[in-house]
């Protein structure tokens, strides 16, 4: 489509008279609705929304989808197991992601790598966001901090509660931003232990609907071309 929305050059008698912004909208809207569908094929978009909800099912999709998209997360070998056990059934439990107590994930003196715990603050947020917006929204941290106390000298356990309510802000069918406060504990061990508080962690995530990404893309190609202006 090579629409343009240039303005006629001045003093031009012949050249037709400037496009309302009604009329403008109405171009850039066809050319939106046109160029998406030449931009994506349809097979990779559904394709892409199904094996996003999988991955939000059960920690074997998750860790496909991780081998192919994030193969960090997929070496660190962090799993998502639900609510907290003790308060399951309570509307306030947690979000629990565990993260082994691996080699890969130890440093040289045998405690999990401070590298490890940072990076999986990031991924167990995003889990928790993703599984309750759903295959329908791309998620991007914008923000994460970690508050080291004590080293962790066994499998973490990370403990995410949000400041916001998800299924509200995802009801308004916009873009939005979340934080979420994580806990992260050192797994229990033997029998007679408790869990221990390793350190805290905070993270802002900005939360987008696919269509819009994909509607903003679209723009931008446009504007590259010279098809839409502004």
């Amino acid at each position: 489509m090579t629409t343009a929305l240039a303005e006629p050059a001045a003093g031009d008698a012949a050249a037709p008279a400037p496009l309302s912004a009604k009329q403008k909208a109405a171009i850039e809207a066809d050319y939106v609705t046109k160029g998406r569908k030449k931009f994506r094929q349809r097979f990779v978009e559904a394709a892409e929304k199904k094996f996003a909800t999988l991955s939000t099912k059960n920690n074997f999709w998750h860790r496909m989808m991780g081998l192919f998209f994030l193969p960090v997360a997929y070496r660190t070998g962090i799993k998502f197991r639900g609510k907290a056990a003790e308060m399951r059934g309570s509307e306030e439990a947690p979000f629990e992601c565990v993260v082994p107590f691996s080699r890969f994930n130890k440093n040289w003196y045998n405690a999990m790598a401070g590298a490890a715990l940072l990076a999986n603050s990031e991924v167990a947020g995003g889990m928790f966001i993703f599984k309750e917006a759903g295959g329908d929204y791309t998620v991007v941290c914008k923000h994460l901090e970690y508050t080291f106390r004590r080293p962790c000298l066994g499998p973490a356990i990370y403990r995410v509660v949000p400041r916001e309510d998800v299924a509200s802000l995802v009801a308004t069918g916009d873009e939005f931003n979340i934080t979420v406060d994580m806990t992260i504990l050192q797994a229990v061990v033997k029998k007679d232990e408790k869990d221990k508080k390793v350190g805290t962690s905070i993270a802002t995530f900005h939360v987008t609907p696919k269509s819009k990404y994909w509607d903003r893309k679209v723009k931008t190609k446009a504007r590259e071309k010279g098809v839409l202006k502004g």
